[in-house]
């Protein structure tokens, strides 16, 4: 397939299919277990890009279309409560290509399709979630535009307990179990819907994701080795793999950009392992959180409603005893815990990040990446973003970390193609 610019690439189709919502629903075709909720052809996706003025995108580029299916299944919560829950499947559903594209799209029919877990970044509100945006926009949207329609794999965005059709639960925020078993239980129940309704995949299996969706990947990755399933490859990007590190990074400031990535982390904690939220938070912002975090509000809308100070947001034992490393203290504890850095991955695993990351340091993925190799990790290392992008290790491009997600994915979108082509030939 052709080589473009991928990153610049991402750069706009993220943000360039925005507005191309407003059509009608597709004419849902009949489906086992799921519904199309998008179904946009190959070619007028190549024409709203070229008329987007993308850069590496013409008449003759390999562009697929893009099929979203909702599909719901069955998971446990951290409890092990059963509770239905939903993610997207987004496969590549027609081949609008160049003639000279037909070989290598003859080869991806024969041996199927690969298959990329993609875990979202941290949202809060429920509209937020893949399955609400894919039925809101009815367009190609975020980076399936990257992976599935400009790369060839079916993309699974799994919504995370807490959305979709489990909105009425709490999201378990940066609980590892929770997290991978939901996102592996979406993986089990994508590759059953695929096999019900005669979409060829093969048996490879990519993970990947941004933010907190780098965290869980990387959860999920655990996960699967444990139950001792074959993963190709695993390039989490900008996790906060080591929460311990985060929390002790976070609460010896003095200042909170973001209240509330650290107020739902102890939010969800306190309802995990069932303790009373206001030993970590004051009130009365304590009271709010349940109000907050119930899936009507997004960040800047929480945000303002809570303290952008640490010692007015938090309790002074919950400050003490995390930056002492307590770790008999619960919280500090089961931050240790739900960590995912500390282990070391049979997969080969990249840790794609940006050096100028403004909210997780880019010293995260390093402290992993050495953590990882000294519980015998067998390949893991660290992809900085803006050396990939330019090819200079002296480069001064520095994105921070909500700039970083586009090029991010873009990298990531090369890796998984290069390791593809090299491993099942096209």
């Amino acid at each position: 397939m052709r080589r473009w610019g991928l990153w610049l690439v991402t750069l706009l189709a993220l943000t360039v299919l925005s507005g191309c919502g407003g059509g009608s629903a597709p004419d849902n075709e009949s489906v086992k277990g799921g519904e199309v909720v998008v179904d946009f052809p190959a070619n007028l996706l190549r024409q709203k890009l070229i008329a987007a003025g993308t850069p590496g995108i013409d008449e003759n580029t390999t562009v697929f279309g893009y099929k979203a299916y909702r599909i719901e299944y069955e998971t446990v919560d951290g409890h092990g409560m059963p509770l239905t829950a939903s993610g997207l499947m987004v496969v590549p559903s027609d081949y609008g290509t160049a003639a000279r594209d037909a070989k290598a799209l003859a080869g991806m029919k024969q041996v199927g399709l690969s298959v990329v877990s993609d875990s979202h970044g941290t949202i809060f509100a429920d509209r937020e979630a893949p399955t609400a945006v894919a039925e809101a926009t009815l367009a190609p949207e975020g980076s399936p535009i990257v992976l599935t329609a400009l790369s060839g794999f079916v993309t699974l965005q799994a919504d995370y307990i807490g959305f979709g059709a489990s909105k009425d639960h709490y999201h378990p925020y940066l609980l590892a179990h929770p997290s991978a078993t939901a996102t592996v239980d979406f993986i089990k129940a994508a590759r059953a819907f695929a096999a019900k309704n005669g979409i060829h995949l093969n048996s490879q299996l990519y993970l990947t994701g941004y933010s907190e969706g780098g965290y869980v990947a990387m959860a999920a990755l655990h996960a699967l080795e444990a139950e001792d399933e074959n993963v190709t490859y695993a390039a989490p990007m900008a996790g906060p793999y080591m929460l311990d590190q985060m929390a002790l990074g976070v609460l010896s400031r003095d200042l909170l950009p973001i209240p509330s990535f650290m107020a739902d982390v102890a939010y969800a904690y306190a309802l995990h392992y069932d303790r009373n939220v206001s030993e970590l938070v004051n009130e009365p912002y304590a009271s709010e959180l349940p109000t907050l975090f119930d899936g009507r509000y997004a960040r800047p809308e929480i945000d303002a409603k809570l303290p952008h100070t640490v010692e007015e947001l938090f309790t002074d034992e919950a400050i003490t005893r995390v930056l002492d490393q307590d770790k008999k203290y619960w919280f500090y504890g089961a931050l240790l815990r739900n960590s995912t850095a500390y282990w070391g991955p049979r997969t080969s695993t990249r840790l794609v990040q940006c050096l100028g990351d403004d909210v997780i340091p880019f010293s995260m993925s390093q402290g992993t990446e050495t953590a990882m190799k000294k519980f015998g990790a067998r390949d893991v290392g660290v992809i900085p973003v803006e050396v990939a992008i330019t090819g200079d290790p002296n480069t001064s491009l520095r994105y921070g970390h909500v700039q970083c997600a586009a090029p991010a994915y873009g990298v990531v979108a090369k890796l998984f193609a290069r390791v593809r082509r090299a491993t099942i030939g096209y």
